[in-house]
């Protein structure tokens, strides 16, 4: 994240090719990224959600490059990289997949905790398209 895009394109090419081609589309008008950007303290500035985004560009570039037709295909990650992907917009690593492919489908899954989990707090509504609920205190592992 310390220079940006730009220190992306001084890589050498066999390390490039661990990473989604550049240049990669960003929108740093989208609600994770500004969230980045207003929990960053100034850690990073405004290189901090580009470095978010890298990540996701090259996890939606692998997905697809790996999807065969016919087959389900689950691609594990932080929930950071796929909450909220139902906003108009989308988020993260769905933000990529339904640009370079809009016409497969795509559910995500994410985790909440939350004090009383019989009936999930209007908060979490939308972050993904399955929610498990977990109690407040569950032990954590992160």
């Amino acid at each position: 994240y310390s220079e940006g895009f730009e220190g992306l394109g001084t890589l050498p090419a066999k390390e490039k090719a661990w990473i989604a081609p550049l240049p990669v589309a960003f929108d740093p008008a989208l609600p994770g990224y500004q969230n980045m950007l207003n929990m960053g303290n100034d850690h990073g500035g405004e290189n901090f959600p580009k470095a978010q985004a890298i990540k996701d560009a090259t996890m939606g570039h692998f997905i697809l490059e790996n999807h065969r037709e016919g087959h389900l295909f689950i691609h594990l990650n932080g929930s950071y990289h796929s909450d909220n992907h139902g906003d108009v917009k989308g988020e993260g690593i769905v933000w990529y997949l339904k640009a370079k492919a809009p016409q497969l489908k795509y559910y995500t899954i994410t985790t909440v905790s939350q004090e009383d989990i019989r009936k999930l707090d209007p908060e979490h509504f939308k972050k993904a398209d399955f929610i498990v609920c977990v109690p407040a205190n569950m032990t954590k592992t992160y």
